[in-house]
């Protein structure tokens, strides 16, 4: 009877889902991967101690998503925390699909004991990302997992089948709870020094990658921390660099990646070396104690362990990790998510029609540490700016809260969000004037970096741009006193969020959102509202239908 039961059960949770599915309009022509996951609480030991972290189905970091180009993704979260929950997809593009893009701006949060089910698709992507929780400090907790988006099996790659592919997410970890870090930014005051870095969730040797000598292995590289920038390298062992976040990249070799906060890198490694075990290192990237910890290359056939020092990298530099940025480049040749090649789109030889320069600061307002966007400190509104868009509330926030370029008079709060034209061609410069590395994050979109460079930017610094074979990608750094310019089409509608990447700075105000609007309500240009959308604040009691 008990078996009985548990079936019943599962046969309606699944007919839900799939009536959930086909009402949100996802492409029932492409395959789908359901995916249900639970959140909670439970131990992990990321530096040797035990923490409180959040799990999902049990697992730190979470489960992967493997999946295909154009693949509908319906993942069920259930939420068994004691506070609300949010999942963010960093880098997938959710094409007319604000909706489903998992940031408090756009979507309600999981109540305690409650579910949402996400109904994604990784439209016209391929490449290397992850997920992470977008809540207050949860990032600092766990919840994160990779995405590996494969391409289609009639699109060229251009390397050859790798005999293994392997996920490395890395970054810095503190042993002080997710709610203590929380408090030391709600009080006013900057995040302590990270305690430690770790690799997939274990500190010093506690992961260990195999390899059949002779044999060729994809690394997939994501910084998931919330403070630092990385270096990445493999001990006795060139990288051949192949994919950045959905682009394929020319096959330059490195001995080090340079990695920051929120990126992804994708690299070929050959096992080519005598059969020993090998240090993988990750080591903290400008910042003033270096912080380094290690996993292991182990070749199948070896019997001698990892001994000594690890290989020191680069630490306070900033020549060379410019000097690398510059050098990854598209491969113009290669297909990508369709069969055409990148480079037939000539993203060089469009004027941007609006130039947006976006510069951070550290202000202090009341007394206490806030974080700017062209000296507007981003609050969050009671309604998620999405919904209060669509159901036209008042009051939630204006569109053009935010100006387009730096205001150095007195920061203040606002709901910040920048309103923008649907295919509008886009010119956006990061102006840094601070002292620390700023890695900047845009939902929604990939973009073009077409500059970076030393101190000010002015019109003069175009002379400069690579309009030719720079990356597209989702993240971006800009180096102390520095700027970096992006190129920007804006082909994809919806409320999008444009973030720091270092969660303190996120936290306290360095975000903002850009509303890319067009009066059209075709379903051709943006998804309607999902059938099963949580609805909260003065958006709670609406019904989901048509306005």
């Amino acid at each position: 009877m008990r078996e009985c039961k548990i079936l019943h059960s599962l046969i309606i949770r699944t007919c839900v889902v799939l009536v959930v599915f086909l009402m949100n309009g996802a492409n029932a022509d492409n395959p789908s991967r359901f995916y249900t996951w639970k959140i909670t609480y439970g131990d992990i030991y990321p530096l040797g101690v035990k923490q409180q972290g959040i799990l999902i189905n049990g697992q730190f970091p979470g489960p992967h998503i493997d999946c295909v180009t154009n693949d509908n993704l319906i993942i069920s979260v259930y939420n068994y925390l004691n506070e609300p929950f949010l999942i963010s997809w960093n880098g997938i593009q959710h094409r007319k699909n604000s909706w489903q893009d998992g940031v408090q701006g756009t979507t309600c949060p999981i109540p305690p004991g409650k579910n949402f089910t996400y109904i994604l698709q990784a439209k016209d992507q391929i490449g290397s990302y992850f997920y992470f929780p977008s809540l207050g400090l949860h990032k600092a907790a766990g919840g994160f997992g990779s995405i590996k988006i494969y391409s289609r099996p009639q699109i060229p790659v251009p390397f050859p089948p790798p005999a293994g592919d392997f996920t490395i997410l890395a970054g810095d970890w503190f042993k002080t709870s997710h709610q203590q870090l929380r408090y030391i930014l709600d009080s006013g005051h900057s995040l302590p020094f990270p305690d430690g870095l770790h690799i997939n969730g274990r500190g010093w040797n506690g992961y260990t990658f195999t390899v059949e000598q002779g044999e060729t292995y994809r690394f997939r590289i994501s910084n998931v921390g919330i403070a630092t920038s990385i270096n990445f390298r493999i001990q006795g062992h060139s990288m051949k660099l192949v994919e950045v976040e959905g682009s394929h990249t020319l096959q330059n070799y490195y001995t080090s990646l340079d990695i920051h906060l929120g990126q992804s890198y994708s690299v070929l490694v050959t096992a080519n070396q005598p059969a020993k075990d090998y240090y993988v290192v990750v080591s903290s990237r400008f910042t003033s104690r270096v912080l380094t910890t290690t996993a292991v290359l182990h070749y199948k056939n070896s019997f001698i362990r990892v001994s000594g020092p690890p290989p020191g990298g680069p630490t306070i530099d900033i020549v060379s990790s410019l000097g690398q940025a510059r050098s990854i480049r598209w491969n113009l040749t290669a297909s990508a998510p369709r069969p055409n090649p990148q480079g037939s789109y000539h993203y060089g030889m469009i004027n941007p029609s609006r130039t947006i320069i976006l510069a951070n600061s550290a202000p202090y307002i009341n007394g206490k540490l806030r974080y700017a966007v062209n000296s507007v400190s981003y609050v969050p509104g009671d309604t998620p700016l999405k919904l209060a868009d669509y159901f036209k509330i008042g009051g939630v926030f204006n569109p053009w809260s935010i100006p387009d370029k730096p205001y150095y008079g007195n920061a203040y709060f606002a709901t910040s969000v920048m309103n923008a034209d649907y295919r509008a061609f886009i010119e956006i410069v990061f102006q840094n004037w601070e002292n620390t590395v700023q890695s900047w994050h845009i939902d929604g979109f990939n973009f073009f970096v077409v500059g970076m460079d030393g101190g000010q930017w002015t019109p003069a610094s175009r002379s400069k741009y690579n309009l030719r074979d720079t990356v597209s990608r989702c993240t971006t750094q800009v180096y102390p006193r520095s700027w970096t310019a992006i190129y920007m089409a804006l082909d994809n509608v919806g409320m999008w969020n444009i973030r720091s990447e270092n969660w303190e700075r996120q936290y306290l105000g360095q975000q903002f959102y850009l509303r890319v609007y067009t009066p059209s309500n075709s379903l051709r240009d943006e998804y309607p509202i999902p059938k099963n959308a949580l609805l909260c604040g003065r958006a709670s009691g609406r019904h989901t239908r048509p306005h």
